[in-house]
């Protein structure tokens, strides 16, 4: 378009919007949607063909004239030339669901000019979801020992894909059918529900249907009559819980405050797990999962500690988990001394060597190595602290003399060097 147009000469006619919605029966406040569908324009207001056309303004509000306005919604042109009949559709999200909006349209050129608003269309914004029935759901009276059952239907009423879950308090439960997807417009998912009745009285609750934000709340209501039933005798337990630590992993070199947990499972029910460090108990007991602990270290000694944890049930029966050994390395206060290697080993391929040490304290491990004592080569650090260290040297060349030194730093950052060794590859 050229520049000597005038910004209302962008579209004189050919735009008209149509809405497609529904209001659901649902009383609560939810997110809506709305459908604009309009004619793409063709020609200018002077006549001549539109041949730089950028994007549609959709605005939109509860008032009557929401145009022009500051609510709006920008569309992209599909074409800078519209072709006889074309027409656009963009979605209006984030409306309240049962509110009536507003709608109309402008059109912009490449260069920024706007046109005249559209004829204003009104629709009333639809939800994503609803579920039916909606009304009160009565499973009635029902004698204590049995059960009865209804199914809510799910459906997707705003096209996109959906996911939910279902969920109702005791003495209700859901069967069957969540959590939920609902692929597209239209697809539904049936929900069971069932009444378990423990007493001879009236229940009322509410089934809630969650999608993201969104929830639609059902009511449900049954009654219990008769006497229940009495319950089986006692069976005889002899099996013993199965327990396990997840955290921290074997191996692991922990320092400050972490969590010590664990799961336990049994045939009737565990009630309670006691934490161990070293054999003696860590907290106390946990009647409740999730089954964890919080352990300072800091009250530990540095040096390997062994945890476990032991799970009981209502019977008596108890089972201790394998024992999952850590190092405790906290810095200390004040502490000047390094390292002390106690102990070492050294093995050689015609290619690799591999060296193990021992130290009397958690520190860390590398080596310097290389064809004179000024080295040249330094392995990368394994900061893991630890007493027992172990590293392996690869790529060398075979029928060679090298010299090595052991660096091992401590929590506290005092450091050790060994002596200098030799060793030679096959």
């Amino acid at each position: 378009m050229v520049a000597t147009k005038t910004r209302a000469a962008v579209v004189g006619f050919g735009i008209g919007v149509s809405f497609f919605a529904f209001l659901i029966g649902a009383t609560e406040s939810l997110a809506g949607i709305l459908d604009a569908t309009w004619t793409a324009p063709r020609t200018n207001a002077d006549g001549s063909a539109l041949t730089d056309l950028a994007s549609y303004r959709v605005y939109y509000g509860t008032q009557s004239a929401p145009c022009p306005g500051t609510t709006r919604a920008q569309v992209a042109s599909p074409t800078s030339s519209p072709s006889a009949n074309q027409t656009v559709t963009s979605r209006l999200t984030g409306l309240t669901a049962g509110t009536r909006y507003s709608v109309a349209v402008t059109a912009v050129d490449v260069a920024g000019n706007e046109s005249v608003c559209s004829g204003v269309a009104s629709a009333v914004a639809r939800a994503e979801f609803s579920v039916s029935p909606s009304g009160t759901v009565n499973f009635g009276t029902v004698s204590l020992g049995s059960v009865a059952e209804q199914t809510i239907t799910v459906s997707n009423t705003g096209g996109t894909a959906l996911s939910g879950t279902a969920s109702i308090a005791a003495p209700f439960s859901i069967v069957s059918g969540s959590p939920f997807t609902l692929s597209g417009l239209g697809t539904t998912q049936a929900v069971r529900v069932r009444f378990t009745p423990t007493t001879t009285t009236t229940v009322s609750t509410n089934i809630a249907f969650q999608v993201g934000s969104d929830t639609i709340s059902v009511a449900a209501t049954g009654s219990g009559t008769g006497t229940a039933p009495a319950p089986p005798p006692p069976l005889s337990d002899t099996v013993r819980p199965t327990v396990g630590l997840t955290s921290p992993a074997a191996g692991t070199t922990v320092s400050g405050t972490i969590t010590v947990a664990a799961n336990a499972t049994d045939n009737v029910a565990v009630v309670g797990v006691q934490f161990k460090l070293d054999g003696a108990n860590l907290g106390a007991e946990r009647t409740a999962p999730p089954y964890s602990v919080t352990w300072n270290t800091t009250t530990a000694s540095g040096g390997p500690h062994v945890l476990t944890a032991v799970a009981r049930d209502a019977a008596g029966n108890a089972s201790t988990s394998t024992g999952v050994t850590v190092t405790v390395a906290n810095a200390t206060a004040g502490d000047t001394s390094a390292p002390v290697i106690l102990a070492g080993s050294l093995a050689t391929t015609s290619t690799t060597a591999t060296i193990a040490f021992t130290t009397n304290e958690p520190s860390d491990t590398q080596l310097e190595y290389g064809l004179t004592s000024a080295y040249g080569t330094l392995t990368p650090l394994n900061a893991t602290l630890t007493t027992s260290h172990q590293l392996v040297i690869t790529g060398l060349a075979p029928g060679t003399s090298y010299h090595g030194r052991v660096r091992t730093r401590d929590a506290a950052g005092n450091l050790t060097l060994s002596r200098d060794f030799q060793f030679s590859t096959r």
